[in-house]
């Protein structure tokens, strides 16, 4: 059944001098707030390793932010702004990133009224690199969809995709941050260990994590391991219905490795996600497994699937299905896109422990931390709120112990 939640249940007065609108000087001097059996502490991040229990795997997402905001403009001299959000043509992301002299983009199209069907040259930036102009980007509509349109690009030269972007584009920074990207912003809105090109915008929790943190962590003896979620600027989408059951979940890729879902399987030991997008990417995994055992292959996963009825199979049976599709099919990666919303009432098979900043009132990402705290959401946002913690992207972040578990 699908849950009757009412989003004005999840409001709260968050002011803006409490949104951080710019990261601390060091990753790991942010506040850690401590939730657990419905009791809340507070430390400093740098001091996680000593919280997390020594018989644990963390699980990160690897996935890495692009510059996807760039910047056209019309022969009127009307600018007109391009936020890239996932590959049409080829639709494979590192194809796409490889691509030279021509792909296509699902996009938000910035002052999108403006643009017809004309041609639009990239618009350099006043005391940006001259050079940029040997590569005569430019910007065609091909298709408009209700939020979002496919655009061409096409450039001379021989440099690829990623090239273009990194040289033309601009970090998507958050809206609610209300300024331009900044020369910061580059190297901090970025984790650590960002590997895997395709994020619009960064899986937050990690920004905390230093190369020190990382290397207590695995000195402790806990296992690290990586899975990838491309996070998408549907993240970022208010509920504007009056009941969860009305709004429409954005829809992510994720690819999980042949060797965790193994690892996954055979383990006992207690699973730490960093990032909702995390713990998204893990409690998908059950419902691809059980699709593969109905229907003979790993399928998307839809928003309400979790819901819709009681599931038999254990997680085992479902990861020993994900693996002999794999291995009969020669695959060395899950890759599937999920559209899987956690709220109140979800059955949580996989994460254990979470690591998570604050997030905005009346949003998705807070209704999973519900559903994780057992309700008890509220406890965590008022000890915040009291006692200076920062909030969002580039705010303060906890961990949370799963409700009426004895880890």
């Amino acid at each position: 059944m699908i849950p009757d939640i009412k989003i004005a249940d999840f409001d709260y007065n968050l002011p803006d001098s409490r949104i951080a609108k710019y990261p601390l000087p060091e990753r790991d001097s942010s506040k850690l707030l401590i939730y657990r059996n419905g009791q809340v502490s507070e430390k400093i991040f740098r001091e996680l390793p000593s919280l997390l229990p020594e018989n644990s795997i963390m699980v990160f997402n690897d996935t890495k932010v692009v510059p996807a905001r760039l910047h056209f403009k019309r022969e009127s001299g009307a600018r007109i702004e391009i936020f890239c959000l996932k590959p049409v043509d080829p639709i494979d992301y590192n194809i796409s990133f490889s691509s030279t002299g021509r792909c296509v983009w699902k996009c938000i199209i910035g002052n999108g009224k403006r643009w017809k069907d004309d041609i639009l040259s990239y618009d350099i930036p006043e005391g940006h690199r001259t050079d940029l102009t040997k590569f005569n980007l430019c910007a065609r509509l091909v298709e408009r969809h209700t939020r979002t349109c496919d655009v061409e690009f096409t450039w001379t030269g021989d440099a690829c995709f990623s090239d273009i972007l990194e040289l033309c584009g601009q970090i998507p920074i958050p809206p609610y941050l209300n300024r331009e990207t900044e020369s910061i912003d580059l190297e901090r809105y970025q984790t650590l260990y960002a590997h895997i090109r395709g994020s619009v915008a960064a899986p937050t929790a990690g920004l905390h994590f230093t190369e020190a943190v990382l290397q207590q962590i695995k000195d402790k003896g806990i296992d690290t391991e990586n899975v990838c979620l491309h996070v998408g600027a549907g993240t970022f989408l208010p509920v504007k219905s009056e009941s969860i059951a009305g709004h429409p979940m954005h829809r992510e890729p994720f690819t999980v490795s042949i060797g965790f879902l193994k690892l996954l399987r055979d383990t006992d030991k207690k699973i730490i996600a960093v990032g909702t997008t995390s713990v998204r990417t893990l409690e998908s995994i059950y419902y691809a497994g059980v699709k593969c055992i109905e229907n003979g292959q790993p399928e998307d996963i839809d928003q309400w699937d979790p819901y819709t009825r009681d599931y038999q199979y254990t997680m085992k049976e479902s990861l020993d299905a994900i693996i002999d599709y794999l291995q009969s099919h020669n695959l060395d990666n899950l890759t599937v896109e999920t559209r899987i919303i956690i709220v109140p009432g979800f059955r949580f098979r996989v994460v254990d422990m979470l690591v998570t900043n604050f997030h905005q009132p009346q949003s998705t990402l807070l209704l999973l931390i519900s559903a994780f705290v057992n309700s008890d959401w509220k406890t965590i946002y008022n000890y915040a709120l009291r006692n200076d913690f920062r909030f969002l992207s580039y705010g303060d972040s906890s961990l949370l112990f799963r409700s009426n578990d004895n880890i």
